[in-house]
């Protein structure tokens, strides 16, 4: 399935669950019954996340719709993986993830191992985006793999909530570091977008390592 295709077989919420009765109920519940929709799938990736939260994110993903990620292979070094956001429709965003040397050699035909889904029908109304995806098998990506990719995107793509210090850091230094840490993300994205040739893998790497 090429990024192309993949986009066309989006299934919606209603797909998954009521979305009428689902709305009725409070956040918790919902976040529950959707983890619950998907426990049974080894290889689903699913999560709940405030609407703000993903509002962050969005706002970035349309800045610097593609971008690349590490993941570490052990006594490997680590693996550069390609991730595009997608906005197909008003109510799904969607991030594709691929192998960055596939997607140089075939482009947009080339397969993604991992599609993640975010479901905004219950954005306004519960405060809540529903994401779910997954990691095709035999890729030589394990559902782990996918986690810690989401993981870091969410990183780099939620350099805003760090910025405006809302990190819910108690002031101090451990704010000051984060904000730093995120002022050098965000210059990492410029660059990338931009075509920058002081984009660097290796800060790219570093960065991925830190925490917050």
């Amino acid at each position: 399935t090429s990024t192309k295709e993949t986009e066309e077989k989006l299934p919606t919420l209603s797909s998954f669950l009521d979305v009428e009765k689902t709305a009725a109920l409070p956040q918790k519940e919902i976040e529950a019954l959707w983890r619950l929709r998907h426990v049974r799938d080894p290889q689903s990736l699913c999560a709940a996340m405030a609407t703000s939260t993903f509002a962050r994110l969005a706002r970035t993903a349309r800045q610097h719709p593609q971008f690349i990620l590490p993941l570490p292979k052990e006594g490997q070094g680590a693996e550069i993986h390609f991730l595009q956001w997608t906005f197909p429709s008003e109510t799904t965003v969607t991030v594709l993830f691929t192998h960055l040397a596939e997607f140089k050699l075939r482009g947009e035909f080339a397969q993604p191992h991992t599609t993640v889904t975010h479901h905004l029908d219950l954005a306004e109304s519960n405060g809540v985006v529903l994401m779910e995806g997954r990691t095709m098998e035999n890729r030589g990506v394990s559902v782990e793999d996918g986690k810690f990719l989401l993981m870091c995107l969410q990183k780099f793509y939620g350099f805003e909530g760090l910025m405006e210090g809302d990190g819910n850091g108690n002031g101090g230094g451990g704010d000051a570091v984060a904000k730093q840490n995120a002022s050098q993300r965000r210059k990492l994205m410029e660059q990338f977008t931009n075509g920058d040739e002081g984009f660097k893998v290796e800060e790219l790497l570093e960065e991925a390592e830190k925490v917050p």
